[in-house]
């Protein structure tokens, strides 16, 4: 069997078996719902309740404001506490829309689509925009700008990111394995915006029995096939996914449209049916509540606006006091320094481990070994590209390619002298786009 795959990359202990066999449960909250105006790129939502508001399960609570933008619905019936600061998994505090759990459930009625034989590709994406579908893989770009390329005839292939390459993360696997009909629905939803394109469902080759699924099912399907990609972090980088899927090589001054593809997560196809087939907008995903701490490692259907405490204390709590807690996977998550944050449309995990082994490994000199080049998927060197980084080196880091870093994490793993490598490279990239959109 071909395996599809790219130079570089890493293969860490993945985790994975404290999760993957355990079914999606709906998780029910108990306490206030936090929905911050800001889950996704782009501007943010605007408010359009006022503090004291009845709303219901379903109900839109803010709009987009601006074509890159996404509007918020509420997940839950109750009352609209307030409108403040409330702080994040990234620990910036954001503005966000407080609502008071009545814990009723009840929902709007939701108004029926007319059937996608007769939707007009506008039709289609207006239906995902008001949806407020975005990438649910991580970076929240809204769904309706990405499938809206200048020239969607040139669209060859729609492919679906189902390789879930980072660490310990399940619950695209569980989606896959509970919904399949889903997620095939939801990409012959979108293939129908690109005339001249073909679906590929690709997966890890570490998920054998979902490989088996979804070629079953895909089967009657001229349109669609399933590709087996090789398990190695990070294979469900966007640049290094197209290229391990088509040989189609991009770099970050380039969209996947640029070489005929459009990339979408799991999660984000599931709500793109879920939008055009049954007129619901985006109010849960599924989070993998996971790690060595978690009495009950568990796969969460979630409410957006859900505080992750009420997710560990659902799991069983902790077996044993972590030492980092982590949103997200471990190569590319964020660590947290408090579980009181609600889970987003972003939200895919909630990691909590016994040992911090970062804060643990004492930095030394670089020795020159090259691990870093080696495993690095960008094709740039690390090692050099952090030296330039700490000494604020902007120019020269640029004519040694540091923007085309991807910031997985694969050469600080990989470092034997221990150096935060990615953060160095990550925060001096930070620096030059913020320069560049000054200009």
């Amino acid at each position: 069997m071909v395996k599809f795959t790219f130079t570089g990359g890493i293969h860490p202990d993945d985790g994975k078996r404290l999760s993957k066999d355990k079914p999606i449960k709906e998780y029910l909250p108990k306490g206030d719902l936090i929905y911050p105006l800001s889950q996704h790129i782009g501007a943010p939502a605007k408010p359009i309740v006022q503090k004291g508001d009845k709303v219901l399960a379903g109900q839109k609570i803010a709009e987009a404001d601006g074509y890159v933008s996404a509007p918020i619905y509420a997940s839950v019936s109750g009352t609209v506490k307030a409108i403040e600061q409330r702080r994040v998994v990234t620990g910036d505090g954001v503005m966000s829309i407080v609502v008071e759990n009545d814990q009723e459930y009840n929902e709007v009625i939701f108004q029926q689509p007319k059937p996608v034989e007769v939707l007009l590709p506008e039709d289609i994406i207006k239906l995902i925009q008001e949806a407020g579908v975005v990438g649910m893989g991580g970076a929240g770009f809204p769904t309706h700008v990405k499938l809206s390329p200048k020239e969607p005839e040139k669209i060859e292939f729609v492919v679906v990111n189902c390789a879930e390459c980072e660490p310990y993360l399940t619950s695209d696997y569980r989606r896959m394995m509970e919904e399949p009909e889903k997620l095939i629905e939801g990409l012959k939803i979108i293939l129908r915006l690109f005339p001249n394109a073909r679906g590929i469902l690709a997966v890890e080759d570490n998920k054998q029995d979902c490989i088996k699924l979804l070629r079953k099912i895909t089967q009657p399907e001229e349109k669609i096939s399933v590709v087996s990609l090789k398990t190695k972090y990070p294979q469900g980088s966007e640049r290094h996914l197209i290229y391990a899927v088509t040989g189609r090589a991009i770099n970050s001054s380039m969209l996947p449209a640029d070489v005929g593809c459009v990339v979408n997560n799991v999660d984000t196809v599931v709500s793109v049916y879920h939008a055009v087939k049954e007129g619901k907008p985006v109010m849960h995903r599924v989070v993998t509540v996971t790690g060595d701490c978690i009495k009950e490692p568990c796969n969460y259907m979630v409410r957006i606006g859900t505080n992750y405490g009420e997710l560990i204390e659902a799991s069983g709590g902790f077996v044993k006091e972590p030492e980092k807690i982590v949103s997200g996977g471990p190569m590319m998550g964020f660590a947290l320094f408090d579980v009181n944050v609600p889970a987003t449309k972003t939200s895919s995990a909630l990691l909590c481990l016994s040992k911090d082994e970062v804060s643990a490994s004492k930095q030394t000199a670089c020795i020159n070994c090259g691990r870093c080049v080696e495993v690095c998927p960008g094709r740039v060197v690390p090692s050099r590209l952090a030296v330039l980084a700490d000494r604020g080196e902007k120019e020269a880091f640029e004519k040694m390619n540091g923007m085309e870093c991807c910031e997985c994490g694969c050469c600080s793993y990989i470092c034997p002298a221990k150096r935060q490598l990615t953060q160095s490279i990550k925060s001096m990239r930070r620096m030059i786009l913020a320069d560049r959109k000054k200009k």
